[in-house]
């Protein structure tokens, strides 16, 4: 993480809980438009503890602001270790070294936005709603994450059940062609094809998803209808890849989405 001291600046907040938490989502956007993805973690780290102190929910924007701080620094640390997965150095001791700092570098990160999620966010949501899905969600990607650069380590089974929480919640409280249950079908299969190794079930799941949002697809508000049509189009872009001759050994990337 950064050397940027929280502390210190916190100091010229003005007084009060709310203009303590509107300062903090303002930073929070302020670094997002810097690109300073780890000090954005920082104030959404801090603004998660204050709605624990205050027993609130995040708002949608915040939900977001936090999904997207983490997205940003975890998406590097994955892209590194991809690139120093490749057989081009696995027989490199130095190359091998350098990739298990990235590995403990990428956890760091992993444990701590899990901390947030299952200590504070997903304990203190009760309700079984659309942010329980958000949540349990992105519990499930980050124990997903794990999962990629950790071996026998239980985490893939962490995420599968994760994933199946927020799926059994989706099912009930959110429309098919809701972006947030789209976006969980679509990463739970990711899960199921490349963690678990399940192709038949994960198959399955985003058939099956696709299938749903298409037969309510009249029905999708205009808000929603962007973010919804390009998950059912990632779906449907995976279960082609899945599905043909070209990718039996899974030489071809599959996508997801993080938010």
């Amino acid at each position: 993480m950064s050397s940027f001291n929280l502390a210190d600046f916190r100091k010229h907040f003005p007084d009060g809980a709310e203009q303590e938490r509107q300062s903090l989502v303002f930073m929070a956007r302020v670094s997002e438009t810097a690109e300073r993805y780890e000090d954005m973690c920082k104030f959404m780290r801090a603004l998660v503890e204050v709605t624990d102190k205050d027993k609130t929910d995040l708002t949608v924007e915040e939900r977001n602001l936090l999904s997207v701080a983490y997205k940003n620094v975890i998406g590097s640390h994955r892209a590194a270790w991809r690139t120093l997965s490749v057989d081009e150095y696995k027989g490199n001791t130095l190359a091998q070294e350098y990739k298990k700092q990235v590995e403990k570098e990428l956890k760091v990160v992993c444990d701590d936005v899990l901390d947030l999620l299952e200590n504070i966010l997903v304990k203190n949501n009760s309700d079984q709603n659309e942010s329980s899905v958000f949540y349990l969600k992105m519990t499930g990607d980050y124990y997903r994450y794990l999962a990629e650069s950790v071996t026998d380590s239980g985490f893939d089974e962490k995420a599968a059940e994760m994933y199946q929480k927020a799926m059994e919640i989706a099912e009930r409280e959110l429309e098919p062609t809701h972006p947030i249950r789209l976006g969980l079908a679509l990463n739970y299969s990711v899960c199921l094809y490349e963690i678990l190794k399940d192709k038949p079930k994960a198959c399955d799941l985003a058939k099956t998803a696709f299938d749903q949002a298409i037969s309510k697809l009249d029905k999708l508000d205009e808000a929603s209808y962007k973010d919804s049509t390009l998950i059912m189009q990632l779906l449907r872009d995976n279960l082609t890849l899945w599905t043909s001759d070209s990718n039996q050994d899974g030489d071809l990337d599959v996508q997801d989405v993080e938010d």
